[in-house]
């Protein structure tokens, strides 16, 4: 079911865990699954004695793929038009992210009902670690 304008305004907020105490098998899962094997989300000797950080850590598309779950479920599938983030912080081991959208308009364009949602996923500690913007087509 798709969401509908007469259910919306602007400044509603919709709000998610997105992923509770994230584990190094659901990291090395994500390697697997987008190909991408980079040492530092996967070689814990490498990150830790070459790069210098404490541990592994998720990648970036990984926390995107999370908030863009958040975002599926409050708008529903194949409605995104437009999703964008920037990464903030680095997701480690045993996060837990929640993801939140806010709505920031709602407008039509060529023929389509729009909503404009600003994104931000935080960790257990209230750290952003994702933040960005997306559009969706609503029903009018």
């Amino acid at each position: 079911m798709a969401l509908s304008k007469s259910e919306l305004s602007v400044g509603d907020t919709h709000e998610e865990v997105v992923v509770e105490d994230l584990t190094r098998t659901q990291i090395i899962q994500y390697a697997g699954a987008s190909g991408d094997y980079n040492p530092l989300h996967t070689d814990e000797i490498f990150t830790t004695q070459v790069a210098g950080y404490p541990t592994v850590f998720a990648h970036g598309m990984l926390s995107m793929g999370v908030t863009g779950k958040m975002l599926t479920n409050l708008v529903g599938d194949g409605r995104l038009t437009k999703y964008g983030v920037r990464f903030v912080n680095q997701v480690w081991p045993g996060d837990t992210l929640t993801a939140k959208a806010t709505v920031d308009a709602i407008r039509e364009e060529d023929g389509e009902t729009l909503v404009d949602l600003s994104v931000s996923t935080v960790n257990q500690d209230g750290a952003e670690v994702v933040k960005g913007s997306a559009t969706a087509r609503i029903d009018g």
